[in-house]
């Protein structure tokens, strides 16, 4: 594994950027688990006076400074703008204050809100606060900075820069991705697809309404490059990037269903949490109205309740108690939600966990039905407590819409050309499979029949994966996994197990008979035969992923045919 470092490379005039890179995960956090590293991009202008935009976390402080120092002498920079103010880059901004105190910080109003704790006991530093976008900072050199203010509840103080001179839109959250390597820019653009969509699914589908509101300021904005927080910076693919978040952001907001996602945070565990959680409902088709209790108004909750199929709260523990701000929306929606409304609890906490268990009984003493049981974490989550979590959140969402299914009438079964298009596309024959992965302490498996050879060189095959399966989170490019083949007679054991449901977390390979595959994947001993494989490519279709397999090795268990699934209609399984 290569050591973290800076990579610095001039963009366009008087500008560079620096590139705290790592090749590790970094953090626990679902953004970050297709673990393909990531960088920190900061960004230096260089007019008659000096601005440093968006210092990186604490993880690279030290190199950071020294890559700086290396260019400049930190004493002449001017001002420091913050694009999101939390307590991970307050780290690097109270380091870079202490050899350069003359710094202004520039940020916006939530910001300087969140600042002084952040920056204790460095603080009070100079502050130029944003208020609106009739804000300006001029750098000299036609460097006459723009900002346009774009929260979202998980970063209220989200804050975008414009340089009209070199047309650059530094983004910070937006527009980013997960992946550490050598390009600066992102030629060849269709290679980092995958990693943008899964970013964006993560971190920015939850507030889809936010953010739409965001890229509309942005779009007034001539830019020629994003300089994004983390990834390489968008310049060849922006126009198609553009369009692909206006699609996914409309797709988020045009859900049928939508739950209500409240809660505050303390330290960050939580809303990680949070995020999670959202990531299970909307790979499940249904919406999510996110909500940070700590900066949100009672009107907006009140708004939310009312127009969500459902409710998740989520809570620290501060002093055994829940946070004032999360009392007082637990009091607006007992008052105002609907009983027949699902509703869900979770929390992380250090010693106890009161507050997630007064949202339970409150909930429960109200008469609303969970959708999953109430997830307690102690301190930080680590990889399974996330993939728990957004099972959790596949669970609330296909319960929330069978709910809805079951309250509308039922349509009448005739010959119609649509009934038989749907008996003809039954009559396609699949094999009967089961899918298993691990990787490290998470594993999955399913029973899977929409399954086809696809190529002869390389070996590979098409396998279906309906967007709500929990497994479909570990079948990223580069992903292994077994298709394991069930045997025509002996299949029946196997494909029970595998249909039955399973909670959040459960073990998916309890009671059945496995070895290791050397790809790290279990091979099911029972099973005809088996594919060792890993994911060559993947693709959207409608409401599957279809996963490209590329077969490395594999062996025939037991004498037999395949199992194959015969089906009367092409609109179920």
């Amino acid at each position: 594994m290569k050591p973290k470092d800076v990579q610095v490379f001039p963009i366009a005039t008087d500008t560079l950027v620096l590139r705290s890179r790592t090749w590790e995960r970094l953090k626990f956090e679902i953004e970050y688990a297709l673990q393909r590293g990531t960088t920190a991009n900061s960004y230096l202008i260089q007019g008659e006076k000096i601005a440093l935009i968006d210092p990186p976390g604490e993880s690279f402080t030290e190199i950071f400074l020294n890559a700086l120092k290396e260019r400049i002498d930190p004493t002449t920079i001017d001002y420091v703008i913050v694009g999101h103010v939390n307590p991970n880059r307050g780290e690097t901004l109270k380091a870079l204050l202490e050899i350069a105190p003359q710094i202004t910080i520039v940020c916006s109003n939530p910001g300087a809100i969140l600042l002084p704790n952040i920056l204790l006991p460095q603080f009070p530093a100079q502050l130029k606060v944003i208020k609106g976008e009739d804000t300006f900072l001029d750098l000299g050199k036609g460097h006459q900075l723009g900002f346009i203010p774009t929260p979202n509840p998980r970063y209220p103080a989200q804050l975008c820069t414009y340089d009209p001179k070199t047309e650059i839109l530094f983004t910070d959250k937006l527009f980013g991705s997960h992946v550490c390597g050598d390009q600066v820019f992102d030629e060849g653009w269709k290679i980092y697809a995958e990693d943008r969509r899964y970013y964006f699914d993560c971190l920015i589908a939850p507030y889809a309404k936010q953010v739409a509101t965001g890229l509309e300021k942005l779009s007034q904005k001539p830019a020629r490059i994003y300089a994004t927080g983390h990834g390489p910076l968008v310049k060849y693919g922006l126009k198609e990037l553009t369009l692909s978040y206006q699609q996914w952001l409309t797709n988020q907001k045009s859900q049928a269903l939508s739950v209500a996602l409240i809660y505050a945070s303390a330290y960050g565990n939580t809303a990680t949490l949070a995020q999670a959680i959202a990531r299970g409902i909307t790979k499940a088709g249904v919406g999510v109205e996110s909500i940070n209790a700590e900066v949100a108004q009672p009107e907006e909750i009140k708004e939310a309740i009312n127009q969500c199929s459902g409710f998740i709260f989520g809570s620290p523990t501060l002093g055994g108690h829940a946070p004032t701000q999360i009392q007082t929306a637990l009091g607006i929606t007992l008052a105002n939600a609907d009983k027949t409304k699902l509703a869900g609890v979770f929390g992380s906490f250090g010693w106890s966990g009161e507050a997630i268990d007064l949202l339970e009984s409150k909930f429960r003493d109200g008469g609303y039905r969970f959708g999953f049981d109430p997830i307690r974490v102690k301190f930080k989550p680590t990889d399974a407590t996330l993939k728990t979590c957004e099972e959790a959140g596949t669970d609330f969402a296909q319960a929330v819409k069978k709910a809805q299914k079951s309250r509308k009438p039922k349509a009448s079964v005739n010959e119609s050309q649509t009934a038989r298009t749907e008996q003809a596309l039954g009559r396609i024959v699949g094999s009967l499979c089961i899918v298993t992965c691990q990787q490290e302490d998470v594993g999955g498996a399913m029973l899977a029949s929409w399954v086809s050879q696809a190529t002869f060189n390389p070996p590979g095959f098409t396998v279906a994966v309906a967007k709500e399966r929990a497994i479909e989170s570990l079948l990223y490019t580069g992903s292994p996994f077994v298709l394991n083949i069930l045997r025509e007679g002996e299949h029946i054991g196997l494909m029970k197990h595998f249909l039955k449901p399973f909670g959040p977390g459960e073990d998916r390979f309890e009671g059945i008979e496995t070895e290791t595959a050397e790809n790290g994947s279990p091979i099911l001993k029972d099973a005809l035969a088996y594919l060792e494989c890993q994911v060559g490519d993947r693709m959207e279709c409608g409401d599957h992923w279809v996963i490209y397999g590329v077969t490395k090795k594999g062996q025939v268990l037991h004498d037999g045919v395949t199992a194959v699934h015969h089906r009367k209609s092409g609109n179920h399984y």
